[in-house]
């Protein structure tokens, strides 16, 4: 046998190209962030408006900041600040900020939960 033949260069080259096409992709994006407290949405607003908004707590109040089409937890009184530290959003994720009963979901997701 000599090696490749035609076909398989050509089968090679086009999963190489399908490869790429898929890392080059463009990322998903949101334009819609929903705030929970407690299981109830509080707030379900567009992401071009800048602003700050309070979300009041058991604890005290969560801050979430909207700023140049993105969202994060700014300030939060849990005493970890593990929602905090998550940092800006990604479409599809949320931050939750459970001692405080609150939630932060960038985009609204396809299934709430997975059933057996």
């Amino acid at each position: 046998m000599s090696g490749l033949r035609p076909g398989d260069i050509l089968l090679l080259l086009a999963g190489l190209a399908l490869v790429a096409g898929l890392l080059l992709r463009a990322p998903a994006t949101a334009d819609r962030v929903v705030i929970q407290q407690a299981g109830q949405t509080f707030l379900e607003t567009s992401l071009r408006l800048d602003r700050v908004i309070a979300v009041p707590g058991p604890l005290g109040t969560t801050e979430v900041e909207i700023k140049s089409g993105r969202v994060r937890v700014k300030a939060d009184p849990s005493p970890r600040q593990l929602c905090v530290q998550q940092g800006w959003l990604k479409a599809g994720e949320a931050a939750v900020c459970l001692p405080n009963r609150v939630s932060v979901q960038l985009g609204r997701a396809a299934y709430d939960s997975l059933n057996y």
